[in-house]
């Protein structure tokens, strides 16, 4: 949830100003994940200098009260020229301890900022590990779980018995005490010029930029294999830690295992997101987890803990297909606005070269080699959280009626609660737009664990869930920054649709409805379009209902995902209660709050539950409520009896949902605009859940 960004020079000659703004840029592009206070760690002299110190730099609040705050240190001279520097930069979404400059990162090893480091995750064993350094006489200043981790590797280095002892070494010998998640970058004044960084279930790329050729674009990867058993037991109760460390750190000098990536000039990017590192470069490492990445001398090393026989001995450098302007809002006033409008073209890109709409036949090709198997499998199981698990619900009736199998769809913290029984026999999908979503990866990981075949559904190429799972789809949707995911929702969406095309071209009896659905998301980028266009109308809606406290959302049938959507996204970005109730349910409780004061959204249209929603609608002018119906535009019934209405196009019924939700994104939108709130950055959440 945290935003990790560092820069490294080498012999590329940058004036310290030039180093402030490209972190606080990069710092400013993780913006939307989340965060409440802001810092950076740069040299504090320059070349020329014998002495070496880092100077810390930390703020409470947004990145520009740090990038103030930064032009305020009289003692940094801002015209100083660094042929090499290693900066550190890092935006926090408070865990351990209140949001404050002290709790912010770089944390620091002591006053000296001898090792400083930056984290995305949660250090599981931080208690025993800061029980065991405050034995050894480590004071501590913070609240958080981070600080351990530069005390920990300051205690290393202290009784080291080398001088040769490498800073990658130390590194390494420090995650084998973390348990829990993290992506770490450090930074030492007892290496200066060096980079280290290192992930374990938090994402962390690498992005490369020189004027001379790469001279490989696969990294090989030297394996370690000293793991250390319970660690920190043997932490809490050796005598002789300080014998221990000395030999294993003799065992580990990586002197002799560095690759070069490039010669001469070079610059290296450290990043949590891709958007950090496009506009500089867009060759990317993406690290895995136990890597451990070591820039010495302008040269890029990686090498793992331990190898398994699953491991690739190498990690290639990736091209970037994101483009700048991508990430940029354009003439819209926010990020989810601009995305929400993206909606004709992300479809589009998520079905481009996969639906012949000519022959009536998808192909998803991350799929195919597996598609025997998925055939013969004994049942589905789709995992995901939030909206990604609302795509799922969306889907699941269709996939159940083209597939002819079980679809389970299920919370991945649910799931992982319940110790699912999963079974090889079983096909297991994974969804989340960033493809790093801390629960869902875990349940991916369980799933493996007993040998179900795994499929991955994300937005975002070389992210864990792309890696680790057997087969997967791209959901192409291209770069979401706002937090409250709008196109990726859609394109989740259709690709489910798309796979339950794929799953029944050989059943004749579904020729009929597989060809009316791929119809439907023929006409489905226009339809969305004209959906878009009553952005006035709703506009308007939300000025009569952004002063409520309460608002309710209802449906059924292939309905009911857009109410559980369309009130989510009222909750994170507008801070209103709003509840997605199924209309079926509404006798057992719900209509207990219905009353004309309590602003009600029903969702009808003309597909198997319209009479039933007819029944609801009933029920609830009854009662004196007056509802807001989101139905087609043929629908005459509905509008006798509807305070409002918002008349959609009519599609297929199991596609209706894509064009449904999209008056509840610009509602919540609307909303959250009228009361005064960051729609981008809603308090409290993050975009990429990166901790469960």
């Amino acid at each position: 949830m945290c935003g990790i960004f560092a820069y490294l020079n080498y012999r590329v000659p940058r004036t310290r100003k030039e180093i402030f703004e490209t972190l606080i840029k990069g710092l400013q592009r993780l913006e939307y994940r989340g965060y409440d206070s802001a810092g950076v760690a740069i040299d504090g002299n320059n070349n020329e200098d014998k002495e070496r110190f880092i100077k810390l730099v930390k703020k409470r609040g947004k990145v520009k009260a740090l990038e103030e705050e930064l032009y305020k240190q009289d003692d940094l001279d801002s015209k100083a020229d660094f042929e090499t520097h290693f900066g550190i930069a890092h935006t926090r979404w408070a865990t351990h301890g209140v949001p404050s400059a002290i709790n912010s990162h770089p944390q620091r090893s002591d006053k000296s900022n001898e090792f400083v480091v930056i984290h995305n995750g949660i250090i599981t064993n931080y208690k025993d590990l800061r029980k065991f350094l405050e034995s050894k006489g480590y004071e501590f200043e913070s609240e958080t779980d981070t600080e351990t981790i530069p005390k920990l590797i300051k205690y290393m280095y202290d009784n080291r018995e080398s001088e040769d002892t490498s800073f990658s070494a130390l590194v390494e010998r420090v995650i084998q005490q973390l348990e829990g998640a993290f992506a770490l970058v450090f930074k030492s004044i007892h290496y200066p010029g060096e980079a280290v960084a290192t992930r374990r279930g938090s994402p962390l790329l690498i992005g490369v930029r020189s004027k001379y050729k790469l001279s490989t674009d696969q990294i090989p990867v030297l394996y370690r294999t000293c793991k250390l058993i319970n660690p920190v037991t043997f932490f809490l109760r050796t005598k002789n830690v300080k014998n221990m460390c000395n030999s294993r750190l003799k065992r580990l000098d990586s002197s002799t295992c560095l690759h070069a990536v490039g010669d001469k000039a070079v610059e290296f990017f450290f990043a949590s997101d891709a958007s950090a590192i496009i506009e500089h470069t867009n060759r990317v490492i993406f690290l895995e987890d136990d890597d451990i990445a070591a820039v010495t001398d302008g040269k890029l090393s990686i090498h793992r803990l331990e190898r398994s026989a699953s491991d690739d001995p190498s990690r290639a450098i990736q091209t970037l297909q994101m483009e700048l302007q991508q990430i940029m809002k354009g003439n819209f006033s926010a990020f989810m606005q601009k995305e929400i409008f993206e909606q004709p073209e992300s479809v589009v890109n998520t079905m481009r070269g996969r639906v012949n709409f000519e022959s009536s036949t998808v192909l998803l090709g991350g799929l195919k080699d597996h598609l025997k198997e998925i055939r013969r499998c004994r049942r589905l199981i789709i995992i995901g959280c939030g909206t990604s698990y609302h795509a799922a619900v969306a889907t699941r009736q269709v996939l159940e009626e083209l597939t002819e199998l079980p679809v389970m769809v299920e919370l991945a913290s649910d799931f992982l609660d319940r110790n699912t029984p999963v079974f090889r026999d079983d096909v297991c999908f994974f969804i989340s737009q960033s493809g790093e979503t801390a629960d869902t990866l875990m349940a991916l990981r369980y799933c493996k664990e007993r040998r179900a075949l795994t499929v991955g559904i994300t937005n975002t190429v070389g992210s864990s869930i792309s890696r680790e799972t057997d087969c997967g789809v791209h959901i192409n949707a291209g770069p979401e920054i706002g937090v409250a995911s709008t196109k990726a929702y859609t394109s989740q969406f259709v690709s489910l649709v798309m796979f339950g095309l794929m799953m029944s071209e050989d059943r004749i009896s579904l020729q009929k409805r597989r060809q009316e659905i791929i119809s439907g998301l023929k006409s489905l980028p226009e339809m969305i379009k004209e959906v878009l266009s009553l952005d006035e109308k709703i506009h308007d809606l939300a000025l009569e209902l952004y002063k409520q406290r309460s608002l309710l959302v209802m449906g059924r049938g292939y309905n009911y995902a857009t109410c559980l959507e369309g009130a989510l996204k009222i909750k994170e970005i507008t801070y209103m209660h709003s509840e997605g109730i199924l209309a079926g349910e509404l006798k057992h409780g719900p209509l207990a709050l219905i009353d004309k004061q309590m602003p009600v959204i029903m969702v009808i249209m003309k597909d198997p539950c319209f009479t039933k929603c007819q029944n609801a609608l009933q029920q609830v002018t009854a009662r004196q409520g007056r509802p807001i119906i989101l139905c087609s535009k043929e629908d005459t019934e509905s509008s006798k009896f509807a305070y409002k209405t918002i008349e959609l196009p009519h599609t297929v019924d199991c596609l209706q949902g894509v064009l449904s939700v999209i008056p509840l994104q610009l509602l919540s939108f609307h909303l959250a605009v009228l009361r005064g709130y960051d729609v981008d950055f809603p308090r409290n959440l993050a975009k990429s859940v990166t901790v469960e």
